[in-house]
Parts: structure tokens; sequence; C-alpha cells
């Protein structure tokens, strides 16, 4: 749906551009490229992530996922140099045409976008798709770019001065570079196995429930594995209890977790204390 949607998104913003000669939305068409390219890599990164673990990926192949979104943003950022290139070429050399039909032309390709960024993101939320997270969030910085554009050259229509046309390019490629430097980061962070401060917070409360039944817990590490968190602890616990007792205790409290955050698959490693 999204490569298909990108793919008329695209032709009627280069519609825009050839009835304006607008740099602006010479570079609106351009991340449509891009958006193109990067739905390829979702749909791509999405059918791997969903196979099952085997031998050689223990874990699934969720991590992919976090691949492709950081590959997203960097897609994001050369669209935003390409952007300054042609601002750059065509800032003292400005030559608009008709913007009130290239403006309308363009809200309508910016509706579709609207409209495929909410479906996305919707769906990455229920997911817990970090690929489509990036690829709903890459439409939106098209869609915000847009509505820019179409402030600015409705000043250039009011004012005439057409150098605001490479202006606003300027302005959109900084817009759209932050987004996709938000992505690398976010990304980068989850394929560097950031600790996952919230499902830490909800471990500590499900084991506090139960402090009474052992003597502390400690060593506790968690990391992202696409929409699923794997953590790990060391509970210790009276030197006496038996070993089922133990290996019960710890089934419980696993259970327990399990039904309150569903995608945490926790391990907790026993240790006698006198």
């Amino acid at each position: 749906m999204a490569i298909i949607g990108g793919t008329t998104i695209l032709g009627i913003k280069l519609s825009a551009y050839f009835v304006s000669n607008s740099v602006a939305l010479l570079s609106d068409a351009l991340e449509s490229i891009v958006n193109i390219a990067a739905s390829g890599l979702v749909l791509f990164s999405v059918h791997i992530s969903e196979r099952p673990a085997d031998d050689s990926h223990n874990y699934g192949h969720e991590k992919i996922e976090d691949i492709s979104s950081m590959l997203e943003g960097l897609f994001i950022l050369v669209a935003a140099l390409m952007i300054v290139y042609a601002a750059i070429e065509r800032l003292f050399e400005a030559r608009l045409l008709e913007l009130n039909l290239a403006i309308g032309i363009s809200m309508l390709a910016t509706a579709l976008n609207a409209g495929l960024s909410y479906s996305l993101a919707r769906t990455a939320k229920k997911s817990g798709s970090a690929a489509l997270e990036g690829d709903a969030r890459h439409l939106l910085s098209d869609v915000i770019s847009s509505v820019a554009v179409w402030v600015g050259l409705f000043v250039v229509e009011v004012t005439g001065w057409t150098s605001m046309d490479s202006l606003l390019a300027f302005a959109v490629a900084a817009l759209i570079a932050r987004m996709g430097a938000g992505l690398v980061y976010k990304s980068s962070h989850h394929l560097m196995d950031r600790s996952c401060r919230e499902e830490e917070r909800k471990i500590k409360e499900v084991l506090l429930r139960h402090k009474f039944h052992f003597i502390d817990f400690h060593e506790m590490k968690t990391r992202r594995h696409g929409n699923h968190v794997f953590a790990e602890l060391h509970l210790s616990v009276d030197s006496a209890l038996r070993v089922k007792d133990a290996h019960d205790f710890t089934d419980h409290l696993e259970d327990e977790l399990r039904e309150e955050l569903p995608n945490v698959n926790l391990t907790i490693h026993i240790e006698p204390k006198e």
C-alpha cells in the first residue's frame, strides 16, 4: 500500500513542480522518491522480521526492523541534502510560473500522504514495529514540509520575492533532516541494546509484591529486540529453600509479569544466600 501510494503521490507532486517550476515543490517531490525506496525497505524488513527463531537466530529476526529504521533515517538525511543542492542552484535564478494551480495539486498529494502516514502509524502502534513507525514518521515529515511549502509560496505570490522559494526549500531541508537524525538516534540505541527503563520499572513492581519470599535481586539487564524485551536478573533466596520450591516461585513471577507485559521475556537466575 505504501509503495503504490508513494508512487501515486510522486506523480502528483511532479505535476505540481512542472506547472510552477518551483524548487520548493521540486524538493517536495524529491522526498517522495526517498519515501518509495524507504517503503520498499520496510516491506522487506517486516517480511524478514516475521520469520520465527531458528538455529542461527535464536532470538528471532526482529532486529532487522531497527536496521530498516536507521536506514530510513539516513534516506531522509539524503533527501535533505538533495533539497539543499537544488535550492542553492536556483537561489539566484528563480523563474516561477503558475503557483495557484501548483499549490492545489500539492494539496491533493499531501492529503493522500497524511492518510497513508496515519494508517501506518496506527499499524505500527498495534504491532510495535520500528520499521513501520519509521515509515509513518517519514511520511509525516513529508506532510509537514508540504504545508510549509504552501505557506511560503503564498508569500511569494503576494510579495513577488522569488528568492523565498529557495529559502523555503532550505527550511524544509532542515526540518526533515532533524526528523531523519531522530530516527537514526532512536534506532541506533535499540541496536546498541539500550536498557528498557519502563519495563525495568514494571519488573521491580512485580518483584516487590513478593519481597517476603526472597532476600534481594540484582544485576537486572534488559534489551529490546523488535517489539519484544528480553530481561534477566539474579534473585537471592534462602539457601534452605528446596530447588523445586525456588523453581516454582520463579515460574510464578515470570507468569505474573507475562500477564502484565506480554512482550517481556524474563529469565531469573536463583542464588542461594545464608
